[in-house]
């Protein structure tokens, strides 16, 4: 097991970094690699691969990709503070009004970044974070309950077809979503049929590329 390394005046050093896109985590490793800390001491490319990665790399701070192909970015956040409380989380999104930043938020991360922020500025937010600050931002964002339903609505999607688009994202078959929900297997189907009509799609690939688009995922 890894030990826990930390610079002169306590700042965490170790850094997990977390997006599907590998030019964003060469980026990211790029903008840190001529600070003494955090070092980069590994990537992860879903939300599952993070978790698993929690207990073998042990690391101190997380940089985490709002959206993620397999799991959400709350559900994310709140499995790897299941397995490591004091780990500090950075969100990385271009999309800071996105619809799942505040669920985020208040799952327990200690800062939000925005992905087209210059070097200096991630640099001095992850040095803050390191020390023991929170970055949120000056002013809270619109409540994520106000800002789904907006969003359902421009895209004519109902509560219940975003609850089951939510499943699907998380890798959920059609008999888990209908035991979770309390719905028949053919209610799942229709359900779902239906918002990929919606959204244009396909497949459920296709729907959840289509969601994440839209900022709904």
């Amino acid at each position: 097991m890894n030990e826990r390394t930390t610079s002169p005046d306590g700042a965490p050093s170790r850094a997990l970094g977390v997006d599907d896109h590998p030019a964003v985590l060469g980026g990211v490793t790029f903008a840190l690699q001529d600070l003494p800390w955090p070092q980069v001491v590994g990537h992860a490319h879903s939300g599952r691969q993070a978790v698993d990665e929690i207990d073998r790399l042990r690391p101190d701070v997380v940089l985490l990709d709002l959206r993620l192909p397999d799991m959400l970015a709350p559900e994310i956040v709140r499995a790897i503070r299941r397995r490591d409380r004091h780990v500090r989380i950075v969100v990385f999104t271009a999309f800071p009004d996105h619809a799942a930043l505040q669920a985020t938020l208040a799952a327990g991360v200690a800062g939000v970044v925005v992905k087209d922020a210059e070097r200096a500025d991630l640099v001095d937010i992850l040095r803050r974070i390191m020390t023991g600050e929170r970055m949120l931002g000056d002013e809270p964002g619109p409540d994520a309950t106000i800002l789904i339903n907006r969003k359902l609505r421009d895209h004519g999607l109902t509560r219940r077809e975003y609850e089951i688009l939510r499943h699907v994202a998380m890798g959920e078959t059609n008999p888990e979503i209908a035991a979770a929900l309390g719905l028949t297997r053919n209610t799942v189907k229709t359900y779902l049929q239906r918002t990929m009509e919606k959204l244009m799609a396909r497949n459920r690939v296709e729907a959840l590329s289509r969601a994440n688009q839209l900022g709904i995922l």
